[in-house]
């Protein structure tokens, strides 16, 4: 039979579909699927027939097709299209068909030649409603499991990937994320999607780096157990790794210590805690300006003596040339008494 059952109520079925054969002996249906929009019930029975009801009438099929697919075989996956006007079916009989419904005595297209082994082959539109996909079957060590994909109109084979040495059995084009799931038979599952027209899913772990390893899980270094050696020469033993990672805890280049935050004026190209801006950061050093106002001659003089004794740099390029170092006389200032009132500096 075909049940429906109301998800809130576990404990009784809604309504009950029983498909029938041409004389009116109970067949076995293998797969069964809705509508898109809800109203119609669709199953693939063991004799190869297709038999679709109205959800609200149980006793009568709507639409059936007898020899949909050959009679003892498992139609293994039936699938409305996005628009609700074509049926597709996977047969046991390594066959893909493509029905209209209003027009189920004939299928608007068909594919054979794709081998099925297992009773819940899977076959699916793409979201755009133009590819129909599917897998195929394989013996062992007969070749690669395969994707097939047709085109709707023309029923022509588009594409093909090879997916692995095992039959493919399961295959989901989802809608929103625009991938393909797929699930062989070695228990294998793989995910194929599309860098630009894909959406989450499966992009959303590739962009992901590997985890970096842990400490811990590593090896330390091979160290060689001298026991007579002299105590100068003898290497620390290791007790454990746990202990010489607490160890290297608290060496502050191991562990890369950050550095502390800086206290008052700021050193070494880091800014103090003057202000969070640079701006104010440069008014607070220009107020603490401690800088040397007085005479640059005489900070400049100060160094003669030793320049004289131990000349390096400047005094043997002008040995030749300027053997006696000249300065200019020193001028006095001049007495602001003799200035005018308006050129006088204000105290």
């Amino acid at each position: 039979t075909v049940r429906t059952w109301d998800v809130n109520n576990e404990k009784k079925h809604k309504s009950v579909f029983k498909p029938r054969s041409v004389q009116g002996k109970r067949v076995i249906p293998t797969t069964c699927t809705y509508s898109r929009d809800g109203k119609l019930i669709a199953a693939g029975c063991q004799d190869g027939s297709i038999q679709i009801w109205d959800r609200n009438m149980s006793v009568h099929t709507k639409f059936h097709c007898r020899q949909a697919h050959a009679s003892g075989t498992d139609t293994s996956c039936l699938t409305f299209s996005y628009d609700g006007t074509v049926l597709a079916s996977r047969g046991g009989d390594d066959t893909l068909k493509l029905w209209d419904i209003r027009q189920f005595k004939k299928p608007l297209n068909s594919a054979d030649g794709l081998p099925s082994f297992f009773p819940m082959t899977d076959c699916c539109f793409s979201p755009d409603d133009k590819i129909l996909v599917t897998g195929t079957s394989v013996k062992k060590g007969g070749g690669s499991g395969k994707l097939f994909f047709f085109d709707r109109d023309t029923f022509q084979k588009l594409y093909e990937i090879e997916v692995t040495d095992a039959s493919v059995v399961r295959c989901l084009w989802h809608p929103k994320l625009n991938q393909i799931m797929v699930g062989t038979g070695n228990g294998l599952a793989k995910v194929y999607y599309d860098p630009v027209k894909s959406q989450r899913g499966a992009k959303l772990c590739v962009v992901k780096t590997k985890r970096k390893e842990r400490q811990a899980e590593t090896l330390t270094q091979d160290y060689i157990i001298t026991p007579h050696a002299l105590p100068m020469f003898r290497e620390p033993r290791q007790r454990s790794t746990r202990k010489q990672l607490e160890k290297d805890r608290l060496d502050p280049m191991k562990s890369h210590k950050p550095e502390p935050p800086v206290a008052g004026a700021g050193r070494g190209g880091r800014v103090g805690t003057h202000g969070v801006t640079l701006s104010s950061y440069i008014v607070k050093n220009i107020a603490l300006d401690k800088t040397d106002d007085s005479n640059p001659r005489e900070a400049i003089l100060r160094h003669a003596k030793e320049a004289e004794e131990n000349p390096y740099w400047v005094a043997p390029a002008y040995a030749k040339t300027q053997p006696k170092t000249v300065f200019a006389e020193v001028e006095p200032e001049d007495d602001e008494t003799d200035k005018p009132e308006w050129k006088k500096r204000k105290i």
